[in-house]
């Protein structure tokens, strides 16, 4: 591509999310990379990795967990002790400062959990005991059944809640410019949101406006400590992942954006649903008035088309900057691609992490 015609790309100009002013609209997507150390603390390896793709406009940290019960997987990180805010703070330093912006996912799995990847009193919490099917790794035991989760009371979704607020006044001390809930994926939040997995008769369960209270609730929460033009949202309607049902997700969803459209939240982060019934990005243009990330499966033409219809203020990228930590600027010059090594997504140490070198050409 020449200069003249990265200047003219829609990915390439500055935007504005709420409160946050980015150089470009090339998100770096949150991306599960197990490399957290002893104590879930982000190390060196973070730094290197986040700070080698400062130049997306905006970086979505990997899911964090806002404490030790929201854990899942094996060697991800946390933000609720002072040795992970301090990990985390040269994180952030180090994005800072390339000139980059970094916000926190907060992700907290629900059922989608081991008790061997869990601190020995942690706890595996859910909206209803309802154990999901499939199985998990574990460094310990390889793969194992998901555990069947403990129905937390109204007492205990209000600590869960309690323990978001916590975690996001962390992220302000750490140094991040904003945060993310994670409502995706089968975790907690879409937990609550689900028919399948939402069984209660009480405040957060049994109508569709119940089911919506707890994701409400920690958006609230959130933005009582960031301002909501800080805070992030993503969602992806219908999305089977981890044995999620729901009886009507297009209802449930156009349900839940009503409800948060008024909050003036910074961003919705959209991701494209696998159901062919559902078309996420249409339904989040028709109810969401605020900036909307769109994901999954954008190239640089495709992501341009989408910012130049309206249908998205900025698209996030995963995959593409694994092994491009210079995606941006490959980008803008028309430069190839690398690959990456599935093999190495998830295994501890520096390669496939931080082996991936910049354009040499």
């Amino acid at each position: 591509m020449s200069a003249d015609g990265a200047r003219t790309s829609a990915l390439l100009r500055p935007v504005t999310l709420g409160a946050l002013s980015l150089r470009n609209g090339v998100i770096m997507a949150p991306m599960t990379r197990s490399r957290a150390g002893p104590g879930d603390v982000p190390g060196a390896l973070a730094v290197a990795y986040y700070g080698a793709r400062a130049s997306a406009g905006m970086i979505i940290t990997e899911g964090t967990q806002p404490s030790a019960h929201g854990k899942g997987y094996a060697r991800t990180p946390g933000l609720y002790s002072a040795e992970q805010l301090a990990g985390w703070q040269r994180v952030t330093e180090a994005v800072h400062a390339a000139g980059g912006t970094i916000v926190l996912q907060m992700m907290h799995v629900g059922r989608i959990a081991s008790r061997l990847n869990k601190d020995a009193d942690a706890r595996t919490v859910a909206p209803s005991a309802v154990r999901a099917s499939g199985r998990i790794f574990t460094d310990a035991a390889g793969l194992v059944e998901f555990d069947t989760p403990l129905e937390l009371s109204v007492e205990g979704i209000r600590d869960t809640i309690g323990e978001y607020a916590q975690s996001a006044r962390a992220a302000q001390l750490a140094g991040f410019d904003g945060v993310e809930l994670h409502a995706a994926s089968g975790y907690l939040p879409m937990q609550f949101l689900s028919t399948g997995t939402n069984l209660r008769r009480d405040a957060y369960g049994g109508t569709l406006a119940k089911r919506l209270r707890f994701v409400i609730e920690v958006l609230e929460t959130l933005a009582e400590v960031w301002g909501a033009d800080r805070v992030g949202l993503r969602i992806c309607p219908g999305n089977p992942f981890n044995d999620m049902r729901d009886e009507d997700p297009v209802g449930t969803y156009t349900a839940l954006l009503g409800a948060v459209s008024a909050m003036d939240l910074a961003y919705l982060h959209v991701i494209r649903s696998p159901l062919t019934s559902i078309d996420a990005f249409a339904l989040a243009r028709a109810c969401f008035p605020g900036p909307r990330i769109l994901n999954d499966g954008f190239d640089f033409a495709s992501g341009n088309a989408a910012l130049d219809s309206g249908a998205a203020a900025a698209v996030s990228y995963a995959r593409n900057f694994i092994a491009n930590p210079d995606l941006v600027e490959r980008y803008a010059r028309g430069l190839p691609l690398a690959a990456f090594d599935r093999r190495t997504l998830y295994t501890p140490g520096a390669e496939g992490y931080t082996s991936y070198p910049p354009y040499a050409g």
